[in-house]
């Protein structure tokens, strides 16, 4: 008869292999904690990847609650732009700052893989959780350009097709270290034609991309 060590021993090596079966080969990637604080009581815009945040924030050590960096504090205390979604910053704020109106405050709690992992950066030690305070002043749209219009137009026709946009989008999700899912961007790309593709004549043309400010 199996002793119990024996079968505890057992369920260890099992359930991690289960784990990594049914999540295709890895274990699933961490969430941001979110909570917030404050939300205003109209959001007229809400942040989303491509948009330009202002943004006040206070970095805080979860282990010891040592601040290590905050905007107001430091420098000449204004806050800072950051763009959301191209890896500007830790991946953390990609996942934590999405869908926030101006004038919320969240308060975000990010586990390492997220933040700076095993190797730590600065006043911040390895394998840190790291707490943040972030109070978003500001939305803007994205810059768009002539040149990133012609990165994405692959046959030079002057108009953008849904496969056009959609290698574009795996190849930046890609080069930001996030894994390709080509269910997400279908959605995304259904999304985009409904904001972007003025005429509905399943193209977005050169005028529609510099002129419409939404998804891309």
């Amino acid at each position: 008869m199996l002793s119990t060590k024996m079968i505890r021993f057992s369920f260890c090596l099992i359930v991690p292999t289960f784990l990594v079966f049914v999540t295709g080969g890895k274990l699933p990637e961490p969430e941001v904690k979110i909570e917030v604080i404050h939300k205003p009581l109209m959001c007229l815009r809400k942040s989303k990847y491509g948009d330009m945040l202002l943004l006040h924030y206070d970095g805080y050590l979860e282990s010891n609650g040592t601040m290590f960096h905050s905007s107001r504090k430091e420098g000449d205390g204004n806050p800072v732009w950051f763009t959301l979604g191209i890896r500007e910053a830790i991946k953390g704020w990609d996942k934590g700052l999405q869908n926030m109106c101006t004038g919320e405050r969240r308060k975000l709690t990010i586990p390492p893989s997220l933040a700076y992992g095993s190797e730590g950066k600065g006043k911040i030690p390895p394998s840190s959780t790291l707490i943040f305070d972030i109070e978003l002043m500001e939305i803007r749209n994205g810059p768009r350009s002539h040149e990133s219009f012609r990165d994405m137009d692959l046959n030079d026709d002057w108009k953008l097709s849904k496969q056009e946009v959609k290698e574009y989008l795996k190849k930046e999700f890609e080069k930001h270290g996030y894994s390709p899912n080509d269910t997400h961007n279908e959605l995304m790309v259904d999304d985009i034609f409904k904001n972007e593709d003025e005429d509905e004549d399943g193209f977005i043309s050169a005028r529609e991309f510099t002129y419409q400010h939404d998804e891309l």
